[in-house]
């Protein structure tokens, strides 16, 4: 006799309606998005293949992301190759109080980014609500300085997202799905800019 499956506990139904919630946000977006994600992966590839700097910024867990993402340029994501520019805004503790306290905290990001941006870099700027006032700045920022700007948020985003050149929407508005889509794309866009650099390499470029 075939053992009887485990009876579902509270915990085990509540468990799997997370991962049914999480699998159909992914399947929205790659259903609906799947040409935003080419042209950020082109402009994402096309950034770093010129030599230029990604910088990434966010608040709270999409803080986190940036470092996770521009730790996978500098030091390696699935292949070894040579290291790529790239940082996170805000990860500087003495940097960061200065321009709370002297500043403001909205300038924070758009701070760094006028002392390092340069034409032809690239902001990845992530908030799942679209409306945290210190990416808002950095994106504004940005502008100023020539550098181009991808946007990674969620439902209530809409009108952030036209503020950048490219930009993922995913359609919901609890963060922790959203933040999951986020981290999945940034890992597409790495390994994309990753399989450039290697294929450039290869050429002798």
């Amino acid at each position: 006799m075939s053992p009887r499956p485990a009876r579902a506990t509270p915990q085990t139904q509540r468990i799997r309606r997370i991962f049914a919630e999480s699998a159909a946000t992914l399947l929205a977006v790659f259903a609906r998005e799947v040409g935003s994600l080419e042209r950020m992966s082109q402009i994402f590839a096309a950034t770093l293949a010129r030599g230029r700097t990604v910088f990434f910024c966010g608040n709270g867990g999409s803080a986190a992301e940036a470092q996770h993402l521009a730790t996978e340029l500098v030091v390696r994501f699935v292949r070894d190759r040579g290291a790529l520019p790239a940082m996170a805004l805000g990860t500087d503790v003495a940097m960061l109080t200065a321009a709370g306290n002297d500043l403001g905290f909205d300038r924070v990001f758009a701070r760094q980014i006028e002392a390092l941006g340069r034409r032809g870099d690239l902001l990845v700027a992530m908030t799942t609500s679209g409306r945290s006032p210190n990416i808002l700045e950095a994106v504004r920022a940005a502008r100023a300085r020539g550098v181009q700007v991808i946007g990674m948020t969620g439902e209530a985003g809409k009108a952030f997202a036209r503020r950048c050149d490219a930009a993922l929407i995913v359609p919901s508005r609890n963060t922790a799905r959203i933040q999951e889509v986020h981290l999945l794309v940034g890992h597409i866009l790495c390994e994309r800019a990753e399989e450039m650099a290697t294929r450039r390499k290869r050429a002798g470029r």
